[in-house]
């Protein structure tokens, strides 16, 4: 076995180093631990502390501590604020996690076949991402709900069909960087397909940053549709974070315990998710890992 061998068995894999950066971010575990801690809040709360988000059980505005049966008080109809957390993180969390799936496919196709081809497909293709950027974004996704009906699909599809443009220019950028490196030569003289070259070729190493995009995406998502709630173009059939915060807006100045405790659940878990995104845009960054 030659030295470079030994050298090459004795390396780590990308993977394996990335992990290892990962693990000794610490901010990057803060956000694992708290998003976990979120994500089962809001799968297993509800069967600890049991009760519908839409059923009046007690006087509005009531204190938060007042009622040992509802710690976090009562919004303005006098349903249970503990409820409408408990039950609104899963809708939050899946529209988030949905708008950001819609945004990475739309954005990697487009971006992958922009960059791989070139010429006349990069040119219309990026005409095509430019009109939507300068799209005004949340103008653009309240015309969509308005116009679909506002459930979470009709919400998490119009966030990522005006969240995708910045993900199909990274994916451009890439590809575009990726496509002259040696190996994809090597597999086009070996007779490689196109469909073949660009998506079990070139994608799986343009994944690193697309991955730190989706997870930064995931937080933009559930602001974006705290936002359309706060306007009133939330479901209004399901319990949602945002929803809570845009039914209970007009009373902030009398009781702001309804509006500020989803507030701060949005804000834990788009700060977490930040974290997250952080600690990969490290763990994949090999001058870090030279380091």
């Amino acid at each position: 076995m030659s030295e470079q061998d030994i050298l090459n068995a004795g390396a780590e894999s990308p993977a394996l180093e990335a992990w290892r950066m990962f693990r000794r971010n610490i901010p990057a575990l803060f956000g694992v631990v708290m998003l976990t801690v979120i994500v089962a809040a809001t799968l297993y709360g509800t069967f600890f502390y049991s009760g519908d988000p839409f059923e009046i059980v007690w006087a509005p505005h009531e204190v938060p501590g007042a009622t040992p049966e509802f710690p976090l008080g009562t919004d303005y109809l006098g349903r249970n604020i503990v409820a409408g957390m408990l039950t609104g993180g899963g809708p939050t969390l899946a529209v988030g996690a949905a708008a950001a799936a819609i945004t990475m496919v739309i954005g990697i196709a487009l971006g992958a076949l922009a960059g791989y081809y070139g010429g006349w497909v990069d040119n219309l293709l990026m005409r095509i991402t430019e009109f939507f950027q300068v799209l005004p974004a949340l103008l653009f996704a309240m015309v969509l709900v308005t116009l679909l009906d506002p459930t979470l699909t009709t919400i998490a599809f119009a966030i990522g069909v005006v969240s995708w443009p910045q993900t199909a220019r990274l994916t451009r950028a890439e590809f575009l960087k990726i496509k002259e490196l040696e190996y994809v030569t090597a597999a086009r003289a070996i007779g490689a397909r196109n469909k073949r070259i660009i998506w079990r070729v070139i994608l799986p190493n343009a994944m690193p940053p697309l991955i730190v995009s989706a997870t930064l995406t995931i937080g933009v998502a559930i602001l974006f549709e705290a936002g359309l709630s706060f306007l009133g173009l939330g479901d209004p059939n399901t319990m949602s974070w945002g929803l809570m915060i845009g039914a209970n807006r007009d009373y902030i100045l009398d009781a702001w315990w309804p509006v500020t405790f989803p507030g701060v659940a949005i804000f834990c878990t788009v700060f977490a998710v930040s974290l997250i995104g952080d600690g990969l845009n490290d763990a994949f960054n090999p001058k870090l890992r030279e380091r």
